[in-house]
Parts: C-alpha cells; sequence; structure tokens
C-alpha cells in the first residue's frame, strides 16, 4: 500500500483542491453569471451546485465515522462532471454564446473540474473497501481520508458531537437520494436531457 506520509500529503492537496475547484470557482461563476445575466450559465450552475451537496454531504458522514461516505464521495466525483455535460440545451446555449471571459472562465472550469473529479473518482475507488469493512475502516489509509472532514469539524462544529453532526449526514444523504431517485425515475423520462421545461 501507500507510504502514509504521502498518502496524507495528498488527501490534504485533494481536499484543498476541492474547495478551490468545488467550492469558490463555481461561487465566483455563480455571482457572475448573475451579474451578467446569463441564464444558461446561471441555470448550468444552479443544478451543478445541487448536484455538488453531495460532497458537503460527504463531509458530514465522514465527520460521523459512517463507512458510507467514501462510497457518497465516490458517487459526487461521477455526478459532478455529468450534471455540467448532460443537458443538450444547455451545452448548445453555452456553445453560441458569444466569446466573452465569462464564458471562456466558464468553459475552462468545467473541463478543470471534470478532469479533476474523474481522477478523483479513480483515487476514491481505490479506497472504496473502506466502506465495506469495519476493520477495513480502521486502518491507517481509511482513517487518512477522515482526518480534513474533522479539522473542518474542529473549525466550524467544536461544540457538537461527531455522531451528531454525522446524523445530519444521513438526512442528508437520504434526502439526497430521494431527490436522485425522483429524477432519474420521473423527470428524466419526461423532459429528457432538456435542462429548460
Amino acid at each position: 500500500m501507500i507510504n502514509p506520509e504521502l498518502l496524507q500529503s495528498l488527501v490534504w492537496m485533494d481536499y484543498r483542491l476541492a474547495v478551490l475547484f468545488t467550492v469558490v470557482l463555481p461561487l465566483i461563476l455563480l455571482v457572475w453569471a448573475f451579474v451578467k445575466k446569463s441564464e444558461g450559465l446561471q441555470l448550468l450552475l444552479t443544478i451543478y451546485w445541487k448536484v455538488a451537496s453531495l460532497l458537503m454531504i460527504t463531509v458530514y458522514l465522514m465527520i460521523g465515522g459512517f463507512s458510507i461516505g467514501f462510497i457518497s464521495g465516490l458517487m459526487a466525483r461521477i455526478l459532478i462532471p455529468l450534471s455540467l455535460w448532460f443537458w443538450e440545451d444547455l451545452n448548445e446555449e453555452i456553445r453560441e454564446q458569444p466569446n466573452s471571459l465569462l464564458r471562456f472562465s466558464f468553459v475552462s472550469w468545467r473541463w478543470a473540474v471534470t478532469i479533476y473529479n474523474s481522477i478523483g473518482a479513480i483515487a476514491v475507488a481505490l479506497f472504496l473497501p473502506c466502506a465495506f469493512s469495519r476493520e477495513q475502516l480502521s486502518s491507517v489509509q481509511c482513517q487518512t481520508w477522515l482526518e480534513p472532514p474533522l479539522l473542518y469539524k474542529a473549525y466550524f462544529h467544536a461544540d457538537y458531537t461527531n455522531g451528531f453532526l454525522g446524523f445530519f449526514g444521513i438526512v442528508g444523504l437520504i434526502i439526497y437520494m430521494a431527490a436522485l431517485g425522483y429524477f432519474v425515475f420521473v423527470r428524466l423520462g419526461r423532459q429528457g436531457r432538456s435542462a429548460i421545461n
């Protein structure tokens, strides 16, 4: 298995990149799209935020020590790029927009976040056994993935127990899966790959 120090530095680098690519940059782009009244980008970024909320749910699951966090983390890495490229009408609208700094920035970010999440999905998939064995979850390799969420907890939720915060992760996951199920089994059949009703 990978050297523990190297793994720790890679995991922390991944969390830092996640903050940059999945929180800071899309938030800037969303505000910019609203200021420029770019409705197609606003809609796509709103969809992105709904899908990407699974990353925050994963953080709370990992704070609670729930091994299902490894599965939800992998799901998030797969669903985020899908949500950015899935919609035929929005993709066409973005292609037809005149060249601008906003369009260039969005397209660059979309490619960057797709590549980042694809590499991240492969990395998380290597640690998927952490999700299926209590013994495996207690290993150094699996526990390394829990360090950044626990630091997040220390900064923002120091007064709450891990179990209490993990409970919110479970509730969030149930709501997320219900919404995803509704989209896949009801809405997708009605509107196909069109984001605009």
